[in-house]
């Protein structure tokens, strides 16, 4: 189900502005193709942390057990170290009011930062934090994320596009649920193999195979964050980081007051 929430993200298109966007959990039966299997699985929540309720999170990860998140809107985005107790921000920094700050993640010694439109990357050193250079980017920067050795980034398509540490294109894959596109794909995580990508302006995250672009999995995120904290700022569900030394795997959202450590409950 969609979340009803404050339109602060110009990106953001109406839920009803593409009424032939198929829900990732499409009904098989609808499809000439039938035989795929689908996981669906909802959450259980293992732990909660303070989440910075000023945090618009557009990608989050952790390298080295350290959380860190990038933050977007025009005036206000940033990079942070992030805190998991206290939610704080150890280190951040921010950026010129005219760039909107999308997906980042660290590959080799490279820290990389997308924007959303202004077709640059920024790539900063992984131990100081210092930007190295500014580098053109093709097309809408949305969510990023790595296997280890490729950059896995989105632009809102149905596409994902693996590319190389100076970002040139590798390969791509066209993300598909029952043979049909799933488009909207935002924040991204590589977790056991997976591509985890949540699909903008739902409470779903699809798990994705990264060979043939298939949705192999379903998560149902809604209900994640209680009606009791949301306000008139809480936006999207949106923000996704597994901790490779201890195997968890949060959650979190545009504007949300809470993190949560979940784990996952397969129902089909």
């Amino acid at each position: 189900m969609l979340l009803s929430c404050a339109n602060s993200d110009p990106k953001r298109p109406s839920v009803n502005s593409d009424p032939k966007r198929p829900s990732v959990n499409s009904d098989p039966k609808k499809s000439s193709v039938n035989k795929e299997e689908m996981k669906i699985y909802t959450l259980n929540v293992v732990a909660e942390y303070p989440h910075d309720v000023t945090s618009y999170t557009q990608g989050l990860f952790f390298h080295e057990g350290q959380m860190y998140e990038s933050t977007g809107q025009y005036g206000s985005s940033s990079f942070r170290k992030v805190d998991l107790a206290s939610g704080e921000a150890l280190e951040r920094f921010g950026f010129d009011d005219k760039y909107f700050v999308e997906g980042s993640v660290i590959l080799g010694d490279n820290l990389y930062i997308l924007t959303w439109t202004s077709r640059v990357v920024f790539v900063y050193d992984v131990k100081t934090l210092k930007l190295k250079k500014v580098c053109d980017y093709p097309r809408e920067g949305w969510g990023l994320t790595t296997d280890g050795t490729s950059l896995i980034a989105s632009d809102g398509s149905a596409t994902l596009y693996f590319m190389d540490p100076d970002l040139n294109i590798i390969r791509k894959e066209r993300v598909t649920a029952y043979s049909k596109p799933v488009r909207w794909l935002n924040e991204l995580e590589y977790i056991d193999g997976k591509i985890w990508a949540n699909v903008y302006t739902s409470d779903e995250i699809a798990i994705i195979n990264p060979s043939n672009g298939k949705v192999e999995g379903v998560i149902n995120c809604s209900g994640l964050l209680p009606e009791e904290l949301r306000s008139e700022e809480t936006d999207v569900l949106n923000g996704i980081a597994y901790n490779p030394q201890n195997k968890k795997i949060y959650l979190t959202g545009k504007n949300w007051p809470r993190l949560y450590e979940v784990k996952l409950v397969q129902v089909k």
